[in-house]
């Protein structure tokens, strides 16, 4: 069976994919991977389906091991990580042999990392997906001793590339998070809602794949009426206020209805700049129509299926390069006696 071992993991490993799709209704929010544009860059990498699952590592990594020749990928948070002591660069692909130890460390920025292998992470389907859902008890952390399987390889041998990178924007460093109105912020008054827009923002302490707390100085952003507020269906992206007015970024794993009011509503190509940030960077907030942040979001999704055309060959040193031979770069045995510059011979034996 090919299998991924975990030798050592970190508190907070999970297996992730794009989540549960359809099941608002009875209670259960989408879920999956925190930041789903390191999902997508995993998958274009291997050339592989970006619905495969992939392994999560939220600060730190662990120690793996492969049962047979393994093609990986590292991307989201970068991490110090290595392949039988040698370094490995991050967003890009690679190639292990069974025995060889894979160690990922501490993130370097940011905080989600994502371990991808090929043909995908094929832990049991739970209603429709793979992704570990803790706060709804569906599957559990990654834990020493596990043994993940890992799916079949769909692409033909010839095809099965290693060695590509991709060059990745920081979104590890906050900035700017465009959002649109939603249903409740009418009962936020004007002014209220334009010193949201002109307040900077940090990470609070108070992070978790449900919600990310946001700290400012001054007082905080209360709506009208709150008390009154009737519970309605709540999305990823969504801002919503304490009692205090102290506001919450809501994430894959929100709760699915709420009565707290909403100031807006984040882009969901956005959302991976926000879980990406670390304590003491800033993230500030603009205003955008729906007209325009539907534009922005067809425009990321455009991006995203172009992912795979963005990889390029990764420039490496030959001596550094355990997988060597994989990468195929001799069609031919050389003559040791034939001239290379004879355009007879070309300095090849056939």
């Amino acid at each position: 069976m090919r299998a991924l071992k975990v030798l050592r993991a970190g508190p907070s490993c999970t297996v992730q994919d794009q989540g549960r799709i359809g099941y608002l209704g009875q209670g259960l929010s989408q879920g999956g991977a925190a930041d789903t544009l390191a999902l997508a860059e995993g998958a274009a990498l291997l050339r592989q389906d970006p619905r495969m699952a992939a392994l999560e590592m939220a600060g730190m990594g662990g120690v793996f091991e492969a049962s047979e020749p393994m093609r990986i990928a590292l991307t989201g948070a970068a991490m110090a990580v290595t392949l039988d002591g040698a370094q490995l660069i991050w967003n890009a692909s690679h190639r292990i042999e069974p025995g060889q130890r894979l160690e990922i460390g501490a993130a370097k920025r940011g905080v989600y990392g994502y371990l991808h292998v090929g043909g995908g992470i094929a832990t049991p389907e739970r209603l429709g997906a793979r992704a570990a859902h803790l706060v709804a008890a569906l599957g559990a952390p990654v834990a020493v001793g596990d043994t993940l399987p890992v799916g079949d390889e769909t692409l033909p041998v010839a095809r099965q590339a290693t060695g590509l990178c991709l060059d990745v924007a920081d979104r590890s460093s906050g900035g700017e998070l465009r959002m649109v109105e939603s249903f409740q912020s009418d009962l936020f008054e004007d002014g209220v809602r334009r010193r949201f827009a002109q307040t900077l923002f940090s990470p609070g302490r108070r992070a978790s794949r449900m919600a990310l707390e946001l700290t400012a100085e001054g007082e905080g952003f209360a709506a009208e009426g709150q008390l009154d507020v009737l519970s309605e269906v709540i999305v990823p992206g969504d801002v919503q206020m304490t009692g205090d007015g102290r506001p919450f970024l809501l994430l894959r794993e929100a709760q699915t209805t709420g009565g707290y009011p909403r100031i807006g509503t984040v882009l969901p190509c956005d959302l991976s700049r926000a879980v990406q940030a670390t304590a003491g960077t800033t993230l500030r907030f603009r205003w955008v129509s729906l007209e325009e942040g539907l534009a922005q979001q067809a425009a990321h999704d455009a991006a995203i299926t172009r992912l795979p055309s963005a990889c390029r060959p990764l420039v490496r040193d030959p001596a550094d390069m355990a997988d060597l031979l994989s990468y195929q770069l001799i069609g031919g045995a050389i003559s040791a006696e034939a001239d290379p510059f004879d355009d007879a011979g070309n300095g090849t034996q056939t």
